[in-house]
């Protein structure tokens, strides 16, 4: 099968350091192509792939100063995708770019399907899917699609990571981790509460965007300096993920918002390492409650949970890693969403003789 994969231009597929999305197309590129398909890949022209490489910008566009209007390089990439499509190149389309492909590409026979990676509860999200409710979508997890039942929902496929990309390492576990973003609906000044309560040491492996320095600044920087138990490491790359979340007694992830999926809950799960998870989003269908970690409702039995680390099985939650969320489990189910919206899917587009 001849598919196209088109990944946002933020950043590079994989990313250097932080990047959900991008991380997974990569994942679910290099599956799609170790199966056999014909994959060509959308995205920054420093991206790394066994598909081919179709590049609209020499470089991922966070670490290009000089873009200061990201749309117009996206839209760019549509239309080099459309254009490809008119010469029949793709059998299918797999765009990772919310809802910008719904009006372009709905007008136009090459089948396709959009992944939502983010979270859609805002109010403007409600038209675009009112509106749009025949384009074909893929959810990351159930909770994601409460809030828009009208969406032509596909089905749910859950993200994975290459097996044996991030394994459990010898380790003596003394402190608890955070892992991804520093942002106000992450609760990272929860997690650092709740591993004060616990008098344990807190280790603090995150990103700051530009638009949450000043969250980071008046709230967690004053909550870190000075603090014996909190230490912040900063962004780390994928080499050094099974090493920092090995050494970790659990994951705390004490979020305060619809999360799609949690893409943190896995990769430590892939070491072996418990999860802590607010009662959000996601949390439910990721995290199995007493065997994988478990899922709280507030900073106290946070603290309570905590206490019952000790009780989980690093074994087994690996063991269940490799049954639910690998790389090769998402591309098969992937690609059987494709085949099953090329079967069924009409031709959208009549084309009419001149004899009519």
């Amino acid at each position: 099968m001849r598919i196209a994969q088109v990944a946002p231009l933020t950043e590079a597929v994989p990313p250097k350091l932080y990047g959900g999305t991008e991380r997974v197309v990569h994942w679910l590129t290099e599956e799609l192509v170790a199966l056999g398909q014909d994959v060509t890949l959308f995205a920054s022209g420093d991206s790394r792939t066994s598909a081919k490489l179709d590049a609209t910008w020499p470089r991922a566009l966070r670490l290009d100063g000089a873009v200061r209007d990201p749309y117009a390089l996206h839209m760019v990439m549509l239309e080099r995708v459309r254009r490809k499509c008119d010469e029949e190149e793709f059998d299918f389309i797999h765009f990772h770019l919310d809802y910008f492909p719904f009006s372009l590409f709905y007008r136009q026979p090459t089948p396709f399907v959009t992944t939502l990676h983010g979270r859609l509860d805002l109010p403007e999200h409600q038209p675009v899917f009112s509106t749009f409710s025949d384009v074909p979508v893929i959810s990351i997890s159930n909770a994601q699609r409460r809030p828009v039942p009208q969406a032509k929902w596909v089905r749910t496929i859950y993200h994975g990571l290459p097996e044996t990309l991030l394994t459990p390492k010898p380790s003596t576990q003394d402190y608890l981790a955070v892992l991804g973003r520093i942002a106000p609906e992450k609760g990272v000044d929860r997690a650092i509460k709740i591993a004060m309560r616990c008098g344990i040491p807190l280790k603090i492996a995150a990103k700051v965007d530009r638009a949450d320095q000043d969250y980071y600044d008046q709230l967690i920087s004053p909550l870190i300096t000075g603090n014996p138990l909190v230490e912040y490491i900063g962004e780390i790359s994928d080499n050094e993920k099974s090493e920092f979340l090995s050494g970790a007694m659990g994951l705390l992830v004490p979020i305060d918002w619809p999360e799609p999926f949690g893409l943190v809950m896995i990769e430590s799960m892939a070491c072996g390492t418990p999860v802590i998870a607010y009662n959000r989003g996601s949390v439910p269908e990721i995290v199995d409650d007493g065997l994988t970690g478990f899922i709280v409702e507030d900073e106290t039995s946070a603290v309570s949970a905590v206490n019952r680390l000790s009780q989980l099985s690093r074994t087994e939650i690996r063991k269940h890693f490799e049954k639910r969320f690998t790389a090769r489990r998402m591309a098969l189910e992937y690609l059987a969403a494709y085949r099953g919206l090329m079967e069924s899917g009409e031709p959208r587009i009549k084309l009419v003789s001149s004899a009519e």
